[in-house]
């Protein structure tokens, strides 16, 4: 359900407040699922460097489970990019994903024991958000697609430049916050913002409340997916 605190239309929000953005008024009407997202038990545990292998590794099996779910939907939003100078940047990170987040993860499975060929049960959270990744793009357009990938890279981004230093010592902790909360990774999710910014304030509000129901729901499957790592299998 959305927050009934928040105005219902983004017109609404932007009514007597300057520069107004359309990603914080998604942001705020997607609360409370937002703030128990970015502060979940998961996020105090990995800050504190206290979070469990066990958990960790429910965590990151069901997590590179919607790597390559994600992986096409960045490319369909490089389809669906209306400038050369997008499709770059949503192209550059393509290579972040498969490259040096995909070599984190091999290395982080071999240290959790964890074979990055066995494939892992998905958890209802996860079939939920890879059903979520698929059908944003398939049904939609570029302002769709950017209503889920933006609450997908902003929640880590938030709660990961929040830890504070040091980092765990545990190499698989500290490389998970180190690839959320580096400049480039930072730069880019305040890219992603501003082109769905752009997008989704010239679109109609019939439009607009499709985005907000996207948002909103994406960022209910983030904090389900957090919550699933405590369910022992």
């Amino acid at each position: 359900m959305p927050n009934t605190e928040t105005p219902a239309t983004f017109d609404q929000y932007a009514d007597g407040r300057d520069e107004a953005r359309l990603t914080e008024w998604l942001r705020d009407r997607s609360e409370p699922d937002w703030r128990e997202a970015v502060e979940h038990r998961f996020v105090r545990e990995f800050e504190a460097g206290t979070v469990d292998d066990a958990v960790f590794e429910r965590y990151l099996r069901q997590d590179y489970a919607v790597v390559e779910t994600l992986v096409g939907t960045f490319g369909h939003a490089v389809g669906e990019a209306p400038s050369m100078a997008a499709k770059a940047r949503l192209t550059d990170f393509l290579r972040t994903l498969t490259d040096e987040e995909n070599d984190y993860f091999g290395r982080s499975f071999d240290a959790l024991g964890v074979s990055m060929d066995e494939a892992p049960r998905t958890t209802p959270a996860t079939r939920a958000l890879l059903d979520l990744l698929e059908r944003a793009g398939r049904e939609g357009g570029y302002a769709e697609t950017l209503a889920v990938l933006v609450p997908a890279e902003w929640v880590y981004e938030t709660w990961a430049t929040a830890v504070e230093q040091p980092l765990p010592d545990r190499f698989y902790l500290a490389e998970w916050v180190d690839l959320h909360a580096n400049p480039d990774f930072v730069s880019f999710v305040d890219w992603l913002r501003a082109e769905l910014d752009r997008e989704g304030t010239v679109v109609s509000p019939r439009r607009q409340r499709r985005l907000d129901a996207l948002f909103r729901r994406t960022v209910e499957l983030e904090r389900a997916f957090f919550d699933a790592a405590y369910d022992e299998a």
